[in-house]
């Protein structure tokens, strides 16, 4: 391609400079980066884009960039940070919309004055339009759910720049095709998300973290237990987390008025105690490990394991009996009452032990109902995966998944070879 006429091009839809290393998404070094500043200028780069056939990955803050497979081909990032506004705010609906770049911390902020929330315990230099496409959500996803049952409304740039709209600005709007629970998770294969529409949360006036830790002699089976327990109570928990460190804890959190939650919290208390716990501790302090797998950017190889919750037991075993095969101690934690787990191995972690690890997570967990994903891993790690199922493993809605790419990105172009194997 002639770079000057590829540039013209781009430069006549929205602000663009050449790319450098510091903008290699995976390894890939795209060769521009546009940034847009409305959805009209998004379109109009993305028809630009596909008359030169240039692949297209989106960027956000970058914090996750580095999730999924690495692209095949990067010719064009689409970097969202200039559309940074909280477009409408309906704090009678409980309603809020906003642009793709804006961050969640900002997005707080603007909502607190009005004393609600999007609750989503994303951190705060995430992007909206990052969190939707890898579907970010932390211990509260128990509660709340996760980005595809917060999002109302959505506002998508496919990838021959046609702008498509889907729900509305009310909670009770769910007419038509649901882009939103299609765009949530899809890793920016399918096209990019320039606004979202969110149902909000009131914020509460009272928490409460219940803590229990159990011995060095407790079973898996007694841990399962509290959480399974604990997170079916009628104390309504907002979140069950987990810590698998050398003291085995349980955390959960209790959210409401100031008496309510104080009177729910000796009473999970009790409860935790009954279900085997060795000790508890209210505090209305998070834990120091509370939604540590997905607090930093690592550097290492994270795993998550999601599986129903009945299974958690099993699933508690055979993540200790994979890392003592592969020789590793991963630091393993998350919203187990939600159904997912996360193993994160330090970046010294050689390949093959973490492709065995991975490897023998899937072969003991294959007949359950669940998944082993790789978020991200070195380049190294990567690629020992590949005998173990890639980043990904099995994916039983393979054939729909590529049904649904061809139909809204039928070049291939958007994040080419990213997520999963053998769709994009």
């Amino acid at each position: 391609m002639d770079a000057g006429v590829v540039r013209k091009a781009l430069a006549g839809a929205c602000a663009v400079r050449e790319a450098g290393d510091a903008d290699a998404v995976g390894g890939v070094v795209p060769s521009f980066v546009a940034s847009p500043g409305s959805t009209s200028e998004t379109s109009a780069v993305l028809r630009a884009a596909a008359e030169h056939e240039l692949a297209v990955v989106a960027r956000g803050s970058g914090g996750r960039l580095g999730w999924g497979t690495p692209p095949a081909r990067c010719d064009l990032v689409v970097d969202m940070l200039r559309m940074d506004q909280v477009t409408e705010h309906a704090a009678g609906d409980l309603v809020a919309k906003v642009q793709a770049g804006t961050s969640m911390g900002r997005l707080a902020e603007v909502l607190a004055t009005a004393g609600q929330q999007v609750a989503l315990d994303a951190p705060a230099g995430a992007t909206v339009g990052g969190v939707i496409a890898t579907g970010l959500a932390g211990p509260r996803r128990l509660r709340y759910g996760t980005p595809r049952d917060l999002l109302i409304g959505i506002t998508v740039v496919r990838a021959d720049g046609t702008v498509a709209h889907s729900g509305g600005k009310v909670v009770k709007n769910v007419a038509g095709y649901d882009l939103g629970k299609l765009f949530a998770g899809s890793f920016g294969t399918l096209g990019l998300v320039t606004e979202a529409t969110f149902r909000l949360h009131p914020l509460p006036p009272a928490r409460a973290f219940v803590t229990a830790e159990f011995g060095p002699a407790a079973t898996t089976e007694a841990m399962a237990s509290a959480v399974a327990s604990a997170a079916g109570s009628p104390l309504v928990p907002s979140a069950v987390e987990v810590s698998l460190g050398r003291t085995p804890q349980a955390g959960v959190l209790l959210e409401g008025s100031a008496d309510g939650v104080a009177e729910r919290a000796g009473l999970m208390a009790e409860l935790l105690g009954s279900a085997g716990a060795a000790g508890t501790t209210v505090s209305d302090a998070e834990p120091e490990w509370w939604g540590a797998p997905l607090a930093g950017a690592g550097g290492g190889t994270l795993v998550r394991i999601a599986f129903w919750v009945a299974a958690l037991d099993r699933v508690l075993g055979a993540i200790r009996s994979a890392a003592q095969r592969a020789g590793i101690r991963p630091a393993v934690g998350g919203p187990a009452g939600a159904g997912a787990l996360y193993a994160d191995l330090e970046p010294g972690t050689g390949p093959a032990a973490a492709a065995g690890f991975v490897a023998a997570l899937r072969e003991t967990l294959a007949d359950a109902r669940g998944s082993v994903v790789v978020l991200t891993a070195p380049a190294e790690v990567r690629a020992a995966l590949h005998g173990a199922g890639g980043m990904h493993g099995p994916v039983p809605s393979l054939n729909l998944m590529r049904a649904i790419k061809d139909q809204f990105d039928p070049g291939h172009r958007m994040a080419p070879g990213r997520f999963p194997e053998g769709v994009s």
